[in-house]
């Protein structure tokens, strides 16, 4: 099944689990549990270097607020784009986050993810 087949709602589900997954696992600096699921091909973009230093020097990735709120769903191709407003706990302001998902070997996988 293409994951752009799913309702929203099945689709949400997902997500957001992923999601307060990453957000966890960033904020306590534990690279393997924040790449485990990540799509094959992510995991060795985001490797344990480039991660690593993400979890180093950025005061957003390790101080996320586990608050946010479900934006929306774009579908394109064999991936959706989940987006959502993302709080910090130190920081004013809003951030918007992006999970990129698509099946990979019949699982849910991230094939993307980011706040900006």
């Amino acid at each position: 099944m293409n994951i752009i087949e799913r309702t929203d709602e099945e689709i949400r589900v997902m997500a957001d689990a992923f999601w307060r997954d990453l957000i966890k696992c960033s904020n306590e600096g534990k690279y393997g549990e924040f790449v485990k699921n990540f799509s094959s091909d992510f995991a060795r973009v985001m490797n344990q270097v480039v991660v690593g230093h993400q979890f180093a020097n950025s005061e957003l990735a390790r101080n996320l607020s586990e608050s946010f709120d479900y934006l929306g769903i774009i579908r394109r191709g064999a991936h959706v784009t989940v987006l959502y407003r993302q709080r910090h706990t130190k920081k004013e302001g809003e951030w918007i986050g992006r999970l990129v998902l698509g099946y990979e070997d019949g699982k849910a996988k991230i094939f993307g993810a980011s706040i900006f």
